[in-house]
């Protein structure tokens, strides 16, 4: 069986990136990425009409790295002709439909280096012939050997209680949205859709929804007074500056959670002025003609929800008075974000897919897995000969806020895992010369 330096599992924009510099960097190295789709895909349930990206372009998945990439989203709008009307849009960020088709575009000149259609299902470490591998079987049975892993599936979508127990296909994360709008309303418009969460997701698809369809009832939930303009200063947008990284990495847990209050209105909670004014002058417009069928309703907080004759019933609470309500939707869409590692209660301790070697791994007193500064695990028993393995794109606890999932420090975070990769086996081959020569 092959034995690949790095095996990468997911090959979503982080490693993606990876992939790239790899092969820009003429990196001498081996690798094989699994990816549990059956094609290239970024969100293909939230590519919604006329949402944006909410970065600048050229924070892509090589330019900060090398500006001079033929990967660039510069050189994607020139080689399909589109350079100069993309220029002359009337619009700061790159509309999400595009960015996913550069995306697509990208990750299909490396089709040689994946395996769509494999989703990892059991990783463990073997040996072979005196050397550690990591060993990763697909959900096909297909096996893979590889002397390092680099873990980047993407965060796992935070869906939180009553959804996650209502047991209904009518209630989804908003990472299935497109496709169950597709199931149930195939053959008639909703009457009405609730909306759960105070994001900037949240708000897109409730505008979304009310332009789909005009004549359903769409209330979006939020716990929160209401919804927050999202934090754009310049000056907080350098906490995705890798300087910020580096800092937030070297600071200890309780002041990283004083920079993770500060940062959260960049990301979290959150959203841009142009939906918010969108938004409420619906709103208010609808009021104005007597007929409001969409609405924003704060301090709000759903206790339970149960399909019930084909409708989803919510019991609401209002968090300040105690009043109790129920309403009723034929479709609840959960736009509560995704989890993060650590040891909290929206957080999960590792990513389920390496849950067979992570007691290998040492972790901080919350029980939260100890990631270096390049995104290594530190083995418990270096004697051991635990692989390395990095995580990518998964590391906001960790990193801080520039690890939270978007593009930001995407193709920086690349050659931060390369270096960390080439250094830790160039140390692997050291060791190995040695005990040889021994």
């Amino acid at each position: 069986m092959t034995i690949h330096d790095v095996i990468g599992i997911g090959f979503g924009p982080a490693n993606l990136a990876l992939a790239i510099a790899l092969e820009e960097q003429e990196a001498g190295l081996s690798a094989r990425f699994l990816e549990a789709r059956t094609e290239p895909a970024w969100q293909p349930g939230m590519l919604l009409d006329g949402s944006d990206i909410q970065n600048h372009p050229s924070r892509d998945l090589v330019s900060l790295r090398n500006p001079r990439s033929r990967y660039s989203f510069l050189n994607y709008l020139h080689e399909n002709g589109r350079l100069l009307e993309h220029l002359n849009l009337p619009i700061e960020f790159p509309l999400r439909k595009e960015y996913a088709r550069y995306i697509t575009w990208v990750a299909r000149q490396f089709d040689h280096v994946v395996d769509y259609g494999r989703r990892a299902g059991e990783v463990r470490v073997v040996e072979r012939d005196g050397e550690q591998l990591y060993e990763v079987t697909a959900d096909t049975g297909e096996t893979y050997l590889g002397r390092t892993l680099v873990v980047g599936p993407g965060r796992t979508p935070y869906v939180p209680e009553p959804f996650a127990s209502a047991g209904s296909r009518r209630v989804f994360h908003l990472t299935d949205y497109l496709f169950r709008l597709a199931e149930f309303t195939a053959d008639r418009a909703p009457e009405s859709v609730a909306v759960i969460g105070g994001s900037q997701s949240a708000a897109e698809l409730t505008l979304d929804l009310a332009h789909r369809f005009p004549g359903a009832r769409v209330r979006n939930l939020v716990r929160s007074f209401s919804l927050r303009l999202k934090d754009t200063s310049p000056f907080s947008e350098e906490g995705y500056f890798p300087a910020f990284t580096d800092y937030y990495h070297q600071v200890s847990p309780e002041a990283r959670r004083r920079l993770d209050a500060y940062m959260h209105a960049t990301n979290y909670s959150s959203v841009d002025g142009d939906v918010l004014k969108e938004l409420y002058l619906l709103i208010y417009e609808q009021r104005l003609d007597g007929d409001q069928k969409v609405s924003v309703d704060g301090n709000l907080q759903a206790v339970t929800a149960a399909e019930q004759d084909g409708k989803v019933v919510l019991e609401l609470r209002e968090l300040n008075t105690g009043a109790v309500e129920t309403d009723s939707f034929d479709l609840v869409v959960v736009a509560t974000g995704f989890r993060d590692l650590g040891p909290g209660p929206h957080q999960e301790l590792f990513p389920q897919v390496i849950k067979d070697v992570a007691g290998r791994f040492r972790t901080e007193e919350s029980g939260a897995l100890q990631v270096s500064a390049d995104y290594a695990l530190e083995a418990l028993d270096e004697a051991a000969g635990t692989p390395p393995l990095f995580l990518n794109g998964l590391c906001e606890s960790s990193h801080g806020i520039g690890d939270a999932g978007s593009f930001s420090l995407l193709s920086l975070r690349a050659q931060t895992l390369l270096d960390g990769i080439r250094k830790r086996a160039g140390a692997a081959s050291s060791t190995a010369s040695a005990t040889a020569s021994a």
